[in-house]
C-alpha cells in the first residue's frame, strides 16, 4: 500500500482517538444531559463532529495549501476560548436545573412524534438549539486543535491532495467516533431503569459542574502556567 493511503487510512482511526480527548467529551457530556432520547443523544456528537470538521477542515486546508502560520499565542488563545465554552456550557446547565426546567425525559417536540422515523422523532426531540450548541461546540474545539492536526498532515504525507483527503477522513473518524460517545452518555439519561431515574438529576448536575471546573482548570493553566494571560 502506498504511504501516502496508508496515512490517509490512519486518518479515520486518529478521528476516532480524537473524539475521546477529555475536554470534547466534557463538553459534549453537559449537552448530552438535557437529551431525552437514545438517539438524541448521538446526535449531539453527530452535529458535534460536524462543527469540529467544518472548522478543522477550514484551517487545516488553510495552513496546508497556503503555509498560513499559527503562531504558538493564537493556539493557546484558541485553547483559551474552549476553557470559556467549558464554563459557560456548565454554568448554563447548572442555571437550567435551578430552575427546574428541564423537558420530561422521552417527549418528542410534537405530539405525533411516534408515527415518525426514528432519525427524524430524534433529530425533533433533540431541537434546534441543541443541535446549534453542539455544532458551536465543535467549531470552536476545532479552531483550538486544527493547527496541531495540520501540522501532523504535514509529517505524514507530502501531497496536498492527500492532506486534503486526510483532514476529510479524520473528520469522519471525529464524527463516528464522538457519535458514538455521546450514545454512551446518553445511556444514564434516557435508560427507564428506577434506579437511574433516581440519580438523572444529580448526574446531570454533575456533567454541569465538571464542565465548570475543567473549564476553569483549563483557563488557569492556559491563562498562568502557559503564561497567555501574563504576556509571556
Amino acid at each position: 500500500m502506498d504511504s501516502s493511503l496508508g496515512a490517509i487510512a490512519l486518518g479515520f482511526v486518529f478521528g476516532l482517538q480524537h473524539a475521546t480527548d477529555a475536554d470534547h467529551v466534557v463538553a459534549v457530556a453537559s449537552i448530552v444531559s438535557r437529551t431525552g432520547r437514545f438517539g438524541s443523544g448521538a446526535l449531539v456528537g453527530a452535529f458535534w463532529g460536524l462543527g469540529h470538521t467544518v472548522t478543522i477542515a477550514a484551517v487545516g486546508l488553510a495552513i496546508v495549501l497556503f503555509n498560513v502560520t499559527v503562531t504558538p499565542r493564537t493556539g493557546l488563545s484558541m485553547e483559551l476560548a474552549v476553557a470559556f465554552m467549558l464554563m459557560a456550557l456548565g454554568v448554563a446547565r447548572i442555571a437550567r436545573l435551578m430552575r427546574d426546567r428541564d423537558e420530561r425525559p422521552g417527549q418528542p417536540a410534537d405530539g405525533h412524534g411516534h408515527d415518525a422515523p426514528r432519525f427524524w422523532l430524534a433529530l425533533r426531540t433533540l431541537g434546534p438549539a441543541q443541535a446549534a450548541r453542539s455544532t458551536l461546540t465543535g467549531l470552536v474545539h476545532g479552531l483550538a486543535g486544527s493547527a496541531a492536526i495540520a501540522l501532523l498532515v504535514l509529517s505524514t504525507v507530502r501531497s496536498p491532495y492527500a492532506a486534503v483527503v486526510y483532514l476529510l477522513v479524520f473528520g469522519l473518524g471525529t464524527i463516528a467516533g464522538m457519535t458514538a460517545i455521546t450514545a454512551l452518555l446518553s445511556v444514564p439519561f434516557t435508560a427507564r431503569l428506577p434506579i437511574l431515574l433516581r440519580f438523572r438529576r444529580a448526574l446531570a448536575l454533575g456533567t454541569g459542574l465538571l464542565s465548570l471546573g475543567f473549564g476553569l482548570y483549563l483557563v488557569v493553566y492556559i491563562g498562568f502556567v502557559d503564561g497567555l494571560l501574563l504576556g509571556r
